[in-house]
């Protein structure tokens, strides 16, 4: 049993210590197929929210429709920029656009198909969303959504400043 609590404690220790507390360079792909590096999608000293979503994902989906209607008051007040990152697999990767379509997002999407950008951030579920600062630290994180999240995720924007 101590054998067991031992090493529970070091597995969470060894995952603390090996989180990525800064946006990794892993290639991702935007809507039209071009590979990008993710550590690229940092405008450098603008902050960052990178939100993990999924088309499938009805929560996911009303985040984001909220992100879109305040992002350009957001932008105005604190030149925040949104990245909306898909996790569907390589069967509905195909869907990712013409669903970003529909919905009129003009923000960037990006498609983590292999889920390596994912495993990097410990994203475990979604809708998760990171708050990077404008060096690319990461300084903000949440899981879930629920009407109202978005005013505790302007206020950790705004207190970047």
């Amino acid at each position: 049993m101590k054998k067991l609590v031992l090493l529970s404690i070091l597995l969470s220790f060894s995952a603390l210590l090996f989180s990525q507390n800064t946006i990794p360079s892993i290639k991702v792909q935007d809507l039209k197929g071009k590979s990008i590096q993710s550590d690229k999608l940092l405008v450098a000293g603008k902050p960052l929210i990178m939100s993990f979503w999924a088309t499938w994902c009805k929560p996911c989906v009303k985040e984001l429709d909220m992100m879109f209607e305040k992002l350009p008051d957001w932008q105005k007040e604190t030149g925040v920029q949104l990245v909306a990152v898909s996790i569907d697999d390589s069967r509905s990767t195909s869907k990712v656009a013409p669903f970003v379509s529909g919905r009129g997002w003009d923000f960037p999407v990006v498609l983590d198909v292999n889920g390596d950008l994912k495993r990097a951030l410990n994203v475990v579920s979604v809708p998760h969303t990171l708050l990077f600062d404008g060096t690319g630290k990461l300084v903000y994180s949440h899981t879930g959504y629920a009407e109202g999240d978005e005013n505790e995720l302007i206020a950790k924007v705004k207190g970047l400043k």
